[in-house]
């Protein structure tokens, strides 16, 4: 009996549950980690539904790949051209929010990546969730 194809189980999955969160409203913007390998398949997946896509490498073996609507398409594809954890408070802010995160939270990590060690002595009293920022 064949086995099925780990690109059509996981990431072609993956795909398919995206797209139908875009197509209904859910969401307007995902970001999915894939091999090099699996990026053909999943491309073309969103090559025959016309959905915008940008590749961001990240490394010789995987990259992000990000894909919906346009103009969220395109404005990431202007800003996101270093490792993530390289981003700039702000490029992460809004990175967050295209992609539909927590807004709390987003503005938590905002101001946490944000504050002066002056302010983070005033905060460190208050509870406060580590950031990771890679």
């Amino acid at each position: 009996m064949d086995q099925p194809d780990p690109v059509i189980s996981v990431s072609g999955r993956i795909v398919n549950h995206s797209l139908y969160e875009l197509d209904k409203g859910v969401r307007q913007l995902f970001m999915l980690t894939v091999s090099w390998a699996d990026l053909p398949g999943v491309v073309a997946r969103l090559g025959a539904e016309r959905v915008d896509h940008y590749v961001h490498r990240l490394n010789d073996s995987r990259v992000n790949l990000f894909f919906g609507r346009p103009a969220l398409v395109e404005t990431v594809r202007r800003f996101v051209d270093k490792p993530l954890c390289e981003l700039t408070a702000e490029e992460d802010f809004m990175l967050g929010a295209l992609l539909g995160y927590d807004r709390e939270q987003q503005c938590r990590r905002y101001l946490e990546r944000t504050a002066t060690a002056e302010h983070r002595d005033h905060a460190a009293g208050a509870a406060a969730s580590p950031v990771s920022l890679c």
